[in-house]
């Protein structure tokens, strides 16, 4: 698959079949992150892959969150959102992205940003690979409870949480806000 087709195609997806990915296909689109640019090539960031018991639980804690979301919908549609966040989606996995607290401010902001690059190289990767995948930051509200779930002590900080699995569908894309990057870059010259 071309680079800028992976791009521009990438959706979040949040309808998920049963189906489990197999684990060398996660592996490679870890691999894939692990690949990100960093500050001073730290490479710090970790990933917890999650499936079974401990993504029940996740679930149903995201579905805490979601619930004024839900009460703001029409009955029926606000009890579909709750059960489909409760499931993530229906996603067979969920990948966790973590990275070193840092001793300083500087250190922690670091540590993010190739965090995240890693995990836009993951996002990337697993839409080559043809599975969905969200960044959600909801579930992050709950962190008091991912940290004691998921054994995730105070020297590390919880980055991204996307679900991963083979989409139901995938979305459109909508437009962007800013096509011909008018507002959004400044040239100096």
């Amino acid at each position: 698959m071309e680079f800028y087709e992976v791009v521009r195609n990438r959706r979040a997806v949040r309808k998920y079949k049963p189906d489990m990915v197999p684990e060398e296909v996660i592996y490679k689109i870890l691999d894939a992150a692990n690949w990100a640019p960093s500050g001073m090539n730290t490479q710090s960031w970790e990933f917890l892959v999650v499936s079974g018991d401990k993504l029940k639980a996740m679930g149903e804690s995201y579905a805490r969150v979601c619930e004024p979301i839900a009460a703001k919908m029409e009955p029926d549609k606000g009890k579909a959102y709750l059960d489909a966040a409760g499931k993530y989606f229906g996603a067979p996995v969920v990948i966790v992205a973590l990275a070193p607290a840092g001793e300083n401010e500087t250190m922690r902001k670091m540590h993010l940003e190739g965090a995240c690059a890693a995990f836009q190289n993951l996002l990337l990767a697993a839409y080559a690979e043809g599975l969905g995948s969200c960044w959600m930051t909801g579930p992050l509200q709950e962190e008091a409870f991912l940290r004691e779930l998921l054994s995730i002590g105070d020297d590390k900080q919880i980055v991204a949480v996307t679900p991963i699995g083979y989409p139901e569908y995938l979305p459109k894309a909508p437009p962007r806000l800013d096509p011909d990057l008018k507002q959004k870059v400044t040239w100096f010259k």
